[in-house]
């Protein structure tokens, strides 16, 4: 076991390192000094960096894999409350659809979840995550993503400020990943998966809310994308988009 750790660590390592090392060659001609060429490979990522279209993908992949693996990093202390009400879970859900939720309100474009949570799909499929749905678990990934589309298309140039629409839009995508994960394997009844479905739904509220702040600190990062109005009332800056 520990020898197919190893292996895989050293993989991973490889795939990062051999770009890093063939990138450098090509950067300059001279090949006796590698410092000095991994120094101009860096100067050479900054100004790329400064490139408004890369900095956007470069998010996308961030929210991207964010998502995927916060859901693991919390399922520990969410199970403690979900082993509690005697329901699969749902909590540590909501948390990782909140990366999808952020990456669409800061995204231009539509279907960004959808095309996120695909994405996400291929990662797990390739890291052997797919858990109890084996082959069936794109559609458990696909589901919540094209439901926050929707609800944000639907919600665009509303009366609704950003808060309430990420609130919405991640409560009812963790609603869907819920009764999606119930019709794959679970198979819940009656009150159960109505608590189920319920607990889904304000966690991914509550996390909804948490993204929106969130998103009011990165606005300023995409000012070019994004507008905003400013609320008097209380005299803070909220986004609207």
């Amino acid at each position: 076991m520990k020898r197919g750790l190893g292996s895989c660590e050293a993989f991973r390592a490889g795939s990062v390192l051999i770009p890093i090392a063939y990138f450098s060659l090509l950067v300059s001609k001279s090949r006796k000094n590698v410092f000095f060429r991994l120094l101009l490979l860096v100067k050479k990522g900054n100004r790329i960096l400064k490139n408004n279209r890369l900095k956007r993908i470069i998010f996308f992949a961030l929210c991207c894999d964010f998502g995927l693996f916060a859901k693991r990093l919390i399922a520990p202390l969410t199970n403690m409350i979900t082993d509690a009400l005697h329901i699969p879970g749902g909590i540590a859900t909501s948390f990782s659809l909140m990366f999808l939720v952020i990456a669409a309100i800061l995204m231009p474009g539509g279907f960004c979840s959808t095309i996120m949570s695909a994405a996400q799909s291929v990662i797990a499929f390739s890291f052997g995550m797919v858990g109890s749905m084996g082959l069936l678990a794109p559609i458990g990934y696909i589901v919540p993503g094209f439901a926050i589309d929707l609800v944000l298309m639907a919600t665009a140039g509303g009366a609704l400020p950003c808060a309430d629409r990420m609130a919405l839009a991640n409560g009812i995508a963790a609603a869907s990943a819920a009764f999606t994960a119930n019709c794959i394997v679970f198979h819940l009844r009656g009150i159960v998966l109505l608590l189920y479905v319920c607990t889904a739904f304000s966690s991914g509220i509550f996390c909804g809310l948490l993204g929106s702040k969130i998103v009011q600190r990165l606005a300023p990062v995409f000012r070019a994308e994004v507008k905003y109005s400013f609320k008097t009332r209380k005299g803070k800056e909220e986004l609207s988009i």
